[in-house]
């Protein structure tokens, strides 16, 4: 199972970014897809997750109301559309699978993960 991240830079506050990650291996329709994201000198946090059958989302606090995941299973793609980005939105931001269908939000439940994207925030 492999997963590559891309779509990540620099923007300014405010402005949208759509990660993208690509999967590849026996990933699809029975693996759960999220994003998580790690900032400089804290710990990694659950950004987003969408279920093996793309009927259930969960989206982190920091996340609700301006990111959006999902899933294309035609290219076997998830992505993550982020708007309104702020300054606190910098971060590394990774793709994981975990091995199993349902949504679940804890970093502990994913097998796989991707290299990571940067994302950079900043006026």
């Amino acid at each position: 199972v492999h997963l590559t991240e891309s779509g990540g830079g620099l923007v300014q506050p405010g402005d949208s970014l759509r990660l993208s990650c690509a999967t590849s291996g026996r990933v699809w329709d029975t693996y759960a897809l999220a994003w998580f994201r790690q900032a400089p000198g804290k710990e990694r946090e659950f950004v987003a997750v969408v279920s093996g059958s793309d009927t259930t989302t969960y989206y982190g606090d920091s996340a609700k109301g301006r990111f959006t995941i999902s899933r294309d299973n035609k290219k076997k793609t998830v992505h993550l559309q982020m708007n309104n980005l702020k300054p606190e939105d910098t971060a590394i931001y990774y793709c994981s699978a975990r091995d199993g269908p349902v949504a679940r939000t804890e970093e502990s439940a994913f097998k796989f993960w991707g290299q990571g994207t940067q994302v950079t925030v900043s006026s």
